[in-house]
């Protein structure tokens, strides 16, 4: 029920289009229904199989690392870790296929060890109790000043890549293993120091990126068009899903025998599970493993030609400024069908103890993805370079960071990768290079870049979500110590009851 409520607005919002804005062939919106199908499907298994084997393993990888005596094993098993998991990433491999003028296996690695190597500084910051804010000022000024020497084609390349590799497999983990290696700390900032792994984790793929297009200097980068696929009958509705499940499920099989494997080896190691916490994490990675075959089924061939076809017919329209109002909506509403964001939304109202709910934390991420839309459609037609956006929201989200509650920074510089999961790769990416062919832009420097907005409104909604709760905290707190210094505390007997907010506000 959990995914279907959070699949059928935007399946309404594209039905509608494709009645008053965009008419399109029968085929292909019965292409587009049985693909929202199996997204629901898909993501109800994923997010069950997350919470019962993907954040159990990470959480006690996290509080096994940080117990351990030999610091370099637990850095280097770290590094492993995230390389493997980020290699096991199938939004990383839809990326790498777009760009041609690097070798894949080089992108892949290199944005893997940029992950395993901020994974290790994550960790280090929770063991030695360093700042997340100031870590980040210090990476993203690096990012933003290599940015000037690297080729202009591949900028947003690299910034969309810290989004896509944070995406359904790497999260889950990532963020539990904060929670477990947290865990042990017992001082009052270590709830807050849970949160920020996947912000670190973020900047590597960035930073790797841009030095490999500063080492290859490429010239051009093509991109893959996806063609809407001709369909008549429902036979051939099922025939192109029945054609590409067995690559996806080979996809799945790579990137979740890859955790597999390492998870054998660390209990062979630790012994840390008993047999029947083996057995559950047993079944939850089978339900991990069918939810995800699924879901990318259902997105990457329903929702990708669906994208695309929309963008190409809307930027041709005289009407085309309508893409950024449509944008908005569609960024508004995807935001609760990305797996990852169930995850961190689930975590954050757990660590908080419930001040933070689901529901707040849902209208931040929404309001976030909306905007980034909003900006990703309005560049397309206005023509506007990706660093004129960049750099002033990056610099308003770094400073946000010293006046926001702690914990909201972590949250949502964590937000910003986990909403860029996959269906900002299958449809709303491929939405803006529809609109890019229409408006015969660049697609290179045009239509990428998107889930780099996406990742970045993120850090500014939810960091001012957080000062307004620490302002409202604050005046609770000033009006129950008002109230008690009226109260005359000398009569014995006196019973004052004050709702839960104020209570947690003293």
């Amino acid at each position: 029920m959990e995914a279907f409520s959070s699949v059928l607005p935007i399946t309404a919002i594209v039905l509608i289009a494709s009645v008053f804005l965009v008419p399109m062939p029968t085929g292909t919106i019965l292409t587009f229904i049985v693909g929202a199908a199996l997204l629901i499907l898909g993501m109800g298994f994923f997010t069950m199989g997350a919470e019962m084997a993907m954040m159990p393993m990470g959480e006690g990888i996290g509080i096994q690392l940080t117990k351990t005596r030999n610091i370099a094993l637990a850095l280097l098993v770290t590094f492993a870790m995230g390389v493997v998991i980020t290699i096991a990433e199938p939004d990383l491999q839809v990326l790498a296929r777009q760009v041609s003028s690097i070798p894949m296996i080089s992108l892949v690695l290199a944005v893997a060890c940029g992950v395993g190597f901020f994974l290790v500084i994550a960790i280090l910051r929770i063991l030695f109790r360093i700042k997340l804010s100031a870590l980040l000022v210090v990476f993203y000024i690096v990012t933003f000043a290599l940015v000037f020497f690297a080729p202009d084609n591949f900028v947003p390349v690299a910034f969309d890549s810290g989004g896509v590799t944070t995406g359904p497999i790497t999260v889950p983990f990532i963020l539990s293993m904060g929670l477990g290696a947290a865990a042990l700390r017992t001082d009052k900032n270590s709830q807050e120091d849970s949160f920020g792994l996947v912000a670190l984790c973020s900047v590597g793929p960035i930073l790797a990126v841009l030095l490999l297009g500063i080492l290859f200097d490429p010239q051009g980068t093509m991109v893959e068009s996806h063609v809407v696929p001709h369909v008549e009958t429902s036979r051939d509705v099922v025939e192109i899903f029945a054609v590409r499940f067995p690559d996806y499920t080979a996809e799945v099989i790579r990137a979740m025998g890859a955790i597999a494997v390492f998870f054998v080896i660390f209990q062979i190691i630790s012994r840390r599970y008993k047999k029947h916490q083996i057995a559950r994490i047993a079944v939850g990675f089978f339900y991990t493993f069918i939810g995800l075959v699924v879901f990318l089924t259902g997105v990457n061939v329903g929702f990708i030609p669906v994208g695309q076809f929309l963008g190409s017919e809307l930027a041709v329209k005289s009407f085309n400024w309508i893409l950024v109002p449509l944008g908005m909506l569609f960024g508004y509403f995807i935001v609760e069908a990305e797996p990852a964001v169930h995850v961190l939304i689930k975590d954050v109202e757990e660590i908080s103890s419930g001040a933070i709910p689901q529901k707040v934390m849902k209208r931040g991420l929404a309001i976030g993805m909306a905007s980034a839309l909003g900006l990703a459609m309005l560049r397309l037609l206005a023509g506007i370079p990706i660093l004129y956006i960049l750099i002033p929201g990056y610099l308003a989200a770094l400073i946000l960071t010293f006046v926001t509650p702690a914990i909201f920074t972590g949250i949502a510089f964590d937000s910003g990768g986990v909403c860029s999961g996959p269906l900002t790769s299958t449809f709303l990416l491929p939405l803006a290079m529809g609109a890019c062919e229409g408006l015969k832009g660049d697609l290179v420097k045009d239509a990428f870049g998107m889930v780099a907005m996406v990742a970045m409104t993120p850090l500014i909604v939810i960091q001012i979500v957080g000062l307004v709760y620490g302002t409202k905290l604050r005046k609770s707190g000033e009006k129950v110590q008002e109230e008690l210094g009226a109260l005359n505390l000398d009569d014995a007997g006196v019973i004052v009851e004050y709702p839960y907010a104020y209570g947690d506000a003293l």
